[in-house]
Order: C-alpha cells, then structure tokens, then sequence
C-alpha cells in the first residue's frame, strides 16, 4: 500500500497551462458526450432502427478506448519511478468483484434507457434523466448516509415537480405513428432509467469508501472500464438471448438513411458515449465534480435546441416550464455542493494545520462527493 501511494506522490505538479489545456479538451468531450449520446441514439431509432438491446451495449462499447489513458499513465509512472518497477493495476480483488457486479447494472441501465429512447423524443428524454439527481439525494441519504441540506430538498422537489409537469401533459409531443400505450411505456422505461443510474452512483461511492486505498485518476479509469467491459457483456448476452446478431444486416439494409450510414450511427453512438465517460474523469480530474456537474447541465438547453433543430420535435409551454425546473434544480443541488465542499476543504485545512502538514496533496485523488457522477451518461 505505502508502494502504490508513493508511486502517486512522486508525480510531479502539473504546470497550470498544460492543465488548462488537457481540463479544456475534457469539458469538450464531456460536452460532446453530454449532448450527442441522447441525439445519435434517438437517430438510430428514428430512421428504422429497433434494436434495444444493440442500442444499449454501444453505450459502452467503446471501453478499449480507456486503454490509451491508462497506457499513459502507466508509462509516466514507470518513467517517473524508473528503475524501480511500477505497479501495473491498482484495482484489488475486491474492488474488481464491485466493479463487475456494478457493470452488471449499468448495462441492464443501458438497455432500458435504449428502451425509452426508441419512444420518445430526445428532448422530453433528457428531461426526465435530468430528474436522477433528486433520485441521487434520496439514495445516498440511505446508502452512504449523506445529509440533506436545504440545497439537496430544494433540487429533489423541483426536479420531482419537473416530471411531474411532463408526466401530467404526457402525450402531447408524441412522434408521429407512435401509439400512445408506447409514449407512456418509454415515459416510464426512461424514468427508470434515472431511478437505477441514481441508484448507482451511491453504490459507486460506497465502493471507494470500502476501498482500503486511495481512489486516484488511473483507479477510476481502471473501475471504468470494467464497469463498461461488463455493461457490454451483458448486453452482448441480451443480443444473442434476443437473436440479434442475425438481423443485423437486414436492418442495415433496411435502414432508412442507407446501409453504410448504418454503420456509421452505431460506430459514432460508441465513440460519442464514450466521449462522455472520458471527459467526465478528465474534467474532475482536473478540476472537480461540481464543474463536470455544471457543464453537464449546461448540455441539457443545448441538446433541447439541437433536438428541435435536426428532429423537428416540438418545445411546448410544459417543456419550457420543466427545462427551467429542471436547470433550477440542477443548479441548487450543484451549489450546495459547493458550500458542502468549501465546508470540508476548510475543516481539512484547518487539521492539517493543527498536525503541521500541507494543507493540499501534490497530486489530485478523488475524493468520495466526486464519484457521483462518474458513471452511466
């Protein structure tokens, strides 16, 4: 343990302009992530795809591209630490059994997002998924016992009353030849969908809590990619279970923007979703988890306008009404957020000062109020 933790102190501080530079390059894929997953699975459906289950396993599919970052870091630790021999893996077996059995979940998430995805528009779906952040407060009340604050009981009431107000006036921007009984099915497939992905994110930190090690850059890639490897697993499984592999190429066929364009939709929906996971990390890596829930956010008006733009779904008076919950929500759990972590960094400063330590690491580890936005888009 004293090894690994060392490895992690010998790393040198990054200079601030290289910092900018990479932290920059991170918001722009979480934003890419952010704004093109929910958009490019919705074309996949619209121009005849039915493929749910397909659908679910592209949204971590894309978990090799993970071995680049990692590959990285592991050269510079070996650089750094040259010539004693650097430590491969930093995941245990503990942490690696959570992280299989986590992945198991998120892709049975993945699925029934895919499934509300199929029904309904792009811009009352996003809405809905905003909703998991109130669902995350009331989880993690009960699984890691984090507090309610002022800020948390705002957010879970307005986003509650944000789908509520689509709930009570579902059905008014049904898709065209889309039966009402499907509207309201992928209504609740998708807040489901919210409800499980809030589920997992206080389970997520419940597992770096049980961690008897510290949770760093490279042990968050490491998680990452087992969670995706197993996501993906399990929806490969579903595929074969629902003989999806042989229709494949009639539906690419079919397909009513073109057979390569097909193929195109699905290699972009993988390197679009992972375009998220990889700049989530990166951004509270660099920065915090407050900036990538902000920014994440942000990307909600922005995919609401693009929605309109490319698909032409219409923006009634009752989305207009549960965006602007939706952001006034989003915007109060984030600054409670901020007053709870200026609180600890405070109380942290303050004990180090009485042991006569610094009061900051050299290098940035992730701490457990980050990982609530580490997983699923």
């Amino acid at each position: 343990m004293d090894h690994v933790e060392s490895q992690q102190e010998s790393l040198p501080t990054m200079p601030k302009a290289k910092k900018l530079i990479l932290l920059s390059s991170n918001i722009l894929l979480l934003l890419v992530g952010s704004v093109g997953t929910p958009l490019i699975l919705r074309l996949y459906f619209l121009h005849g795809g039915r493929q749910r289950w397909l659908s679910a396993s592209l949204q971590t599919a894309g978990f090799p591209f993970l071995l680049l970052p990692l590959l990285l870091s592991f050269l510079r630790r070996r650089r750094r630490l040259s010539p004693a021999k650097p430590t491969v893996f930093f995941l245990t077996p503990p942490l690696l059994l959570y992280s299989v059995l986590l992945g198991l979940i998120t892709g049975f998430d993945d699925f029934i997002y895919a499934y509300g995805v199929s029904y309904l528009p792009v811009s009352t779906t996003s809405l809905l998924i905003s909703t998991q952040l109130g669902f995350t407060a009331l989880f993690a009340f009960f699984i890691v016992k984090q507090k309610f604050t002022e800020y948390s009981v705002n957010s879970v009431v307005l986003l509650t009353f944000g789908a509520a107000v689509l709930g009570v006036h579902a059905g008014g921007d049904r898709p065209k030849g889309e039966t009402q009984e499907k509207y309201y099915l992928g209504f609740a497939m998708t807040l489901s969908a919210a409800v499980i992905y809030a589920l997992v994110l206080p389970l997520v930190e419940l597992t770096y809590k049980k961690a008897k090690q510290e949770i760093t850059f490279t042990l968050v890639m490491e998680m990452q990619f087992v969670i995706s490897f197993s996501a993906t697993v399990f929806c490969v499984a579903g595929m074969a279970i629902d003989h999806n592999f042989q229709t494949i190429s009639k539906e690419a066929a079919a397909y009513g923007l073109g057979e390569t364009k097909y193929y195109v939709v699905l290699f972009f929906t993988t390197v679009v979703s992972q375009c998220f996971y990889l700049g989530l990390v990166g951004t509270i890596n660099y920065s915090s988890a407050l900036l990538g829930g902000v920014v994440i956010a942000l990307s909600i008006p922005v995919t609401e306008v693009l929605s309109v733009v490319f698909f032409h779904e219409m923006f009634n008076g009752e989305k207009g009404v549960a965006l602007a919950l939706s952001l006034w929500g989003s915007a109060s759990y984030f600054y409670g957020e901020y007053k709870q972590n200026k609180k600890r960094k405070a109380a942290a400063a303050a004990a180090a000062a009485a042991d006569g330590t610094p009061g900051s690491d050299r290098h940035h580890s992730i701490s457990g109020s980050d990982v609530e936005l580490l997983t699923l888009p």
